[in-house]
């Protein structure tokens, strides 16, 4: 176990061991790390797409239209903490129909039921109880369903689609209950025509890139600082980026240590299974080896938390945020800033 100590949020993707990788991925266990930025929901994704007409850019990209009506564009994404744990990146109404896009670095078969959840919590508040038990027809929007993936598993085809069914205990020739999300791979080289028809899309897949392209060579946090540095010099989400640096900053990092811990996941997968080939798979061997990496992921996670957040106020108070500016980017109250900004030792 390394004793090394974390004296700057740049030193976050120095961080090798099992322990502290997972003591600083305070997205990977929501129910054990409550207090995230605004209850999980904000992704750099959904803030880039926040606006009506850029998403209406990225409808018509994906479905090769041009309409230029944004007015008629409605953004319904439910905001209630209650949804949190069905979280979705976008969900808008447009042309009769009811769009609900995800952004994923992390293949997720779940998303079909996810949304079905979803889609209903959401139609329930478009349509009024007592018309379900009218004789007339209730018409309701056409559910359409899109991820737009941009992980690191290479074996991800360029589109894609989840089913329903696919989930069901019982396969059937024809399920009568299905839902179809579409799977867009907006990685390089990927959905070329897509990225093309839209230059929000475009300028975010860059931004990505651009991080993943520094992180060979440091940290996650200088990664991102370097990548946001390079995007507003060559005019790549240009004001986007220089209005929201400190929260798009603060968000890349914990994404990008997600996909640090999606890389070790992977390789832990493979050494598991080279070990099972090796020693036969042995029950009770691997029942062990499971509790024991729990036990080690549980041990730090509280600590981590602490510890990371503790350095994201101190690396915004040394760019001169105020505590009502950095309550709303790390997303607790004031009064917990000052509790954290107690824990800083002076002078540093």
């Amino acid at each position: 176990m390394s004793n090394k100590n974390i004296t700057n949020i740049e030193d976050i993707d120095d961080i090798k061991d099992i322990k502290e990788i997972n003591r600083i991925n305070m997205i990977n266990n929501q129910e054990k790390l409550p207090l995230t930025r605004r209850n999980y929901k904000d992704t750099v994704f959904r803030m880039v797409f926040s606006k009506p007409e850029d998403l209406l850019s990225l409808y018509n990209a994906v479905n090769g239209t041009e309409y230029t009506n944004v007015a008629d564009l409605e953004i319904n994404t439910l905001e209630n903490a209650i949804y949190m744990s069905m979280k979705n990146d976008i969900s808008f109404i447009f042309d009769f129909e009811l769009n609900i896009y995800e952004h994923q670095s992390t293949k997720n078969c779940n998303i079909p039921l996810r949304n079905l959840f979803y889609v209903s919590h959401l139609l329930e508040k478009t349509v009024k109880g007592e018309a379900l038990y009218s004789s007339r027809p209730v018409s309701i929007p056409t559910p359409k369903f899109v991820v737009f993936y941009n992980g690191i598993d290479t074996r991800v085809p360029e589109v894609n689609e989840y089913r329903l069914s696919s989930l069901y205990q019982k396969q059937e020739v024809e399920p009568e209950l299905e839902l179809v999300v579409k799977v867009l791979n907006i990685n390089a080289e990927m959905n070329y025509t897509i990225k093309e028809h839209c230059k929000k899309l475009k300028d975010y897949c860059t931004y990505v890139e651009k991080i993943r392209e520094y992180k060979r060579d440091m940290s996650t946090g200088k990664a991102v600082e370097n990548a946001i540095d390079y995007c507003i010099a060559n005019d790549i989400l240009k004001d986007f980026l220089r209005d929201q640096r400190a929260e798009v900053t603060y968000m890349s990092i914990f994404e990008f240590n997600e996909e640090e811990m999606e890389k070790y996941r992977r390789a832990e997968k493979e050494v598991a299974r080279a070990e099972g080939r090796e020693e036969g798979l042995e029950e009770g061997r691997a029942e062990g080896r499971a509790e024991g990496r729990e036990e080690g992921r549980e041990e730090g996670r509280e600590e981590g938390l602490l510890e990371v957040r503790t350095l994201v106020i101190k690396n915004l108070l040394q760019k001169e945020y105020s505590i009502e500016e950095i309550s709303d980017i790390v997303g607790i109250s004031q009064e917990e800033i000052k509790e954290y900004v107690d824990l800083i030792p002076m002078g540093e």
